[in-house]
């Protein structure tokens, strides 16, 4: 089966089963199925933009789905699922054994979508001379080393980049010189651009697809090309966070992305991931500059040109 006939029939399913369950449920106020309905998603904010184009596409296609992006560092994003204030999430990462003890406390068992590849990019000013780094150097400045870095910016203390970095490092705390977390990603851009010898930690897709409002900041601004540690895949070379590096596990600094659906019901949460994950949802991601899950396939028309028709 190919990769749009298996997608499709996966949305047909969900949609099928949802219509069937809904025929025996008394009637509500207000409709919940995997089309339809009210929700709210908290997204991690480091890749809110490639999920904003999602959500662009799959209301203008589904117009009785309603649903609200809350874009929080990650840290804050757990809290949202863990306190009922939202029912998804999008994550860099799957439920700790503890968080998914918690939900099935409640009798929920948590539905963890896959569907990108993202890379974490290093990003300083044009002007800079250097083009390269070495994950040894950003290990180092982490850890309260000697490094070759002199400044290096996050996007939020409670961010998925901090918390992989520092799991990187082997660190519980960022050190007092050197590191200094903003409040977004669009404050490091700004921040880059405006100390040309700092280097930013920032989600891949807000370089290839800037705010308008970042555009001629992120003119000024280039992606540093990353070596690995010795011995792991990536370390015979600098890689930047491209789609092929991505996709053949050169690049150091790369993370999986999922949906995180703790709703216990078949809902819209369930489309959306679907959606996300499908055909669809794939080539957005495939535009994006991030790593689709599924690479969606292309149909490649060979025509005859001595055939007269």
């Amino acid at each position: 089966m190919n990769f749009i006939k298996k997608n499709a029939y996966l949305l047909i399913a969900v949609v099928a089963s949802s219509l069937i369950i809904s025929c025996n449920t008394p009637p509500t106020k207000e409709a919940h199925t995997v089309i339809s309905g009210t929700i709210n998603i908290v997204v991690d904010e480091t890749f809110g933009p490639i999920i904003e184009d999602q959500l662009a596409v799959f209301e203008n296609t589904y117009h009785e789905a309603n649903i609200t992006l809350i874009n929080r560092p990650e840290k804050l994003a757990i809290n949202y699922l863990l306190n009922d204030s939202s029912k998804v999430a999008v994550l860099s990462r799957t439920l700790t054994n503890d968080e998914k003890e918690f939900f099935e406390s409640k009798k929920i068992i948590p539905k963890v979508t896959r569907f990108a590849t993202d890379g974490i990019a290093l990003i300083t000013n044009k002007s800079n001379t250097d083009s390269v780094i070495t994950v040894d150097e950003i290990l180092h400045i982490l850890q309260g080393k000697s490094s070759t870095i002199s400044t290096l910016v996050f996007d939020n203390p409670n961010s998925s980049t901090v918390r992989l970095l520092k799991e990187l490092a082997s660190v519980k705390d960022l050190p007092e010189k050197g590191v200094y977390a903003l409040r977004s990603n669009a404050e490091i851009i700004k921040y880059v651009y405006e100390h040309p010898h700092a280097i930013g930690v920032i989600g891949i897709n807000w370089m290839v697809q800037p705010d308008p409002e970042l555009l001629e900041y992120t003119k000024a601004i280039k992606v540093l090309g990353v070596k690995n540690l010795a011995g792991k895949n990536g370390d015979d070379g600098y890689y930047k966070p491209s789609q092929n590096n991505l996709a053949l596990g050169k690049y150091a600094l790369a993370r999986d992305l999922y949906i995180v659906n703790c709703q216990g019901v078949r809902g819209l949460g369930l489309g959306f991931s679907a959606f996300v994950a499908g055909e669809i949802g794939q080539r957005i991601i495939l535009k994006s500059g991030l790593l689709p899950d599924s690479i969606p396939p292309r149909e490649i028309n060979i025509r005859n040109k001595n055939k007269i028709k």
